[in-house]
């Protein structure tokens, strides 16, 4: 993990609906639903995120209702 990147919060949840521009709908395991954009690196290497996909979704401790899809599972 990067050091400048203390303060994220790492949380796991399921993806309901793809939004236009690589934004997701995200329902976390807790059962509040966030809007998460695709990181650089799933960008880059063209990984798929489809709904029904497990994702592990970094937040900052600022804005709970937004976050970045850094891992997607099976």
């Amino acid at each position: 993990m990067n050091p400048n990147k203390k303060n994220t919060i790492r949380k796991q949840g399921i993806v309901i609906e793809a939004l236009p521009s690589a934004h997701f709908r995200v329902k976390l395991d807790e059962g509040e639903e966030i809007i998460a954009h695709l990181a650089g690196k799933l960008r880059i290497y063209r990984i798929k995120v489809l709904p029904g996909d497990w994702v592990t979704v970094e937040m900052t401790p600022y804005d709970k209702k937004r976050g970045r899809i850094v891992y997607r599972g099976k």
